[in-house]
């Protein structure tokens, strides 16, 4: 089985699915697949040539709809080598370049007189089905944007595609709410997953500290995404301050003094105007020793954050899978998550989390309900995290079902192209 996949971009900063294609493919390659991933970014990009399968990167996309003009000429050349092809992602041109490109293929072997034999093609909207997108108040005009390209465009390749494939059941129910009509010939929940980490090394918190120095010998939780408004970081940051000033007034009616966890927040947007605005928010409510930002955090330093942390935290407003978060589960902590982050079940019914809203109350509840817990709840958790992990969200197993609910044979080869996109 020979499968194609098409997207924008594979730069790591993009977010979580290009990294849910790095994780995965060489688990398919181990079952005898082969794969291939088809970008639009320059290929003189520094991530281009750095990871163990190929990458085509065919040039930077135009404007904010991504256009390429070397998109179509490149399906009509290739469209015939495989039996699957699979869209990661909607709302830009390679969407569209695909059905255009599909259309014009089907109708050459028609004229040919030849067997019309077509690639099977599967979209993987990666959440962007979600409600969220279309009600969130500081999204309208982009709602209504996609409003009229699901009237115009994206409505005909989804309903018209063999299937959809969703990384977790919630993404699956939430995908119905959002447009009409919609109507696709299959949805599946194909999963997800993530590697297991590298083993705990000293080298690793070594990395960390060097980002960031200023929690070495200290407690935190961690806080490890996109600085993105989606993420709640506003509600975060407020949350943490009225947590973090009961508890000191706790400790002064008591005499007891508590040991309040630092605050980290890694990741990649601090330039934007809304990692500027938290930054910000930080400085003007006298968190700065307190709460810190390390910016991206990659191989070891990432790694180091993990294992050093009490905690993960992410009160996410939307999060069709939330991979930092299988993350954190892997290397045996508890995650504090809002229930806007679609796997919580699976984690809550392994005893591996706290939920919340995703307010700044919400928040708040996720700290107090950490720091009420015994140093022995806290460890039990811990591994309650892994166990959930191993249960749902290991790569082996995601690789498996990606194979048997595709049709896939584990032995034979296959050939694969990624199109992905985050938000």
């Amino acid at each position: 089985m020979k499968v194609l996949r098409i997207i924008p971009s594979m730069n790591p900063s993009s977010g979580g699915p290009c990294q849910g294609i790095r994780n995965i493919i060489p688990e398919l390659e181990k079952l005898g697949q082969y794969h291939e991933v088809v970008c639009l970014d320059d290929p003189l990009d520094d991530f281009i040539g750095t990871d163990p399968f190929k990458i085509i990167a065919l040039g930077p996309g135009k404007g904010p709809w991504c256009y390429h003009s070397k998109l179509i000429p490149w399906l009509l050349d290739n469209l015939g080598r495989f039996d699957i092809v699979i869209i990661h992602a909607l709302w830009l041109y390679h969407g569209y370049a695909f059905r255009k490109a599909f259309d014009r293929y089907k109708k050459s072997l028609t004229s040919l007189g030849k067997e019309p034999i077509y690639p099977r093609f599967y979209i993987m909207p990666h959440g962007m089905l979600d409600p969220y997108f279309q009600q969130a108040g500081e999204r309208k005009m982009k709602a209504l944007r996609n409003k009229v390209y699901w009237k115009l465009i994206e409505s005909k390749l989804v309903n018209s595609a063999d299937g959809l494939l969703f990384t977790c059941r919630e993404e699956l129910l939430l995908a119905r709410k959002s447009f009409s009509p919609y109507h696709p010939a299959e949805e599946i929940n194909i999963g997800y997953g993530v590697r297991t980490p590298p083993p705990f090394e000293m080298g690793m918190t070594n990395a960390f500290y060097e980002k960031c120095p200023q929690v070495q010998g200290q407690s935190f939780i961690l806080f490890l995404s996109r600085i993105h408004e989606k993420k709640g970081l506003d509600h975060l940051i407020e949350g943490y301050r009225i947590w973090s000033n009961a508890m000191q007034g706790q400790s002064k009616l008591t005499g007891n003094e508590s040991i309040i966890p630092k605050l980290v927040i890694a990741g990649p947007g601090l330039e934007t105007d809304f990692g500027q605005q938290v930054m910000q928010m930080v400085s003007t409510n006298g968190l700065a020793d307190s709460v810190f930002f390390p910016g991206m955090l990659t191989g070891n330093a990432k790694w180091g954050a993990f294992y050093a942390c009490e905690a993960f935290i992410l009160p996410s407003h939307q999060e069709n899978f939330g991979i930092a978060v299988v993350e954190a589960l892997a290397c045996s902590k508890p995650v504090l998550i809002s229930k806007q982050v679609n796997i919580w079940r699976e984690i809550i019914e392994a005893g591996g989390c706290i939920t919340a809203g995703d307010s700044t109350d919400g928040t708040v509840q996720l700290l107090a309900g950490w720091q009420a817990l015994t140093d022995g709840e806290k460890k039990e958790m811990g591994t309650r995290a892994n166990d959930a992990f191993i249960k749902n969200f290991s790569i082996q197993l995601a690789a498996k079902k990606f194979c048997e609910l595709l049709g896939g044979n584990l032995t034979s080869s296959c050939s694969a192209i990624e199109f992905e996109i985050s938000l």
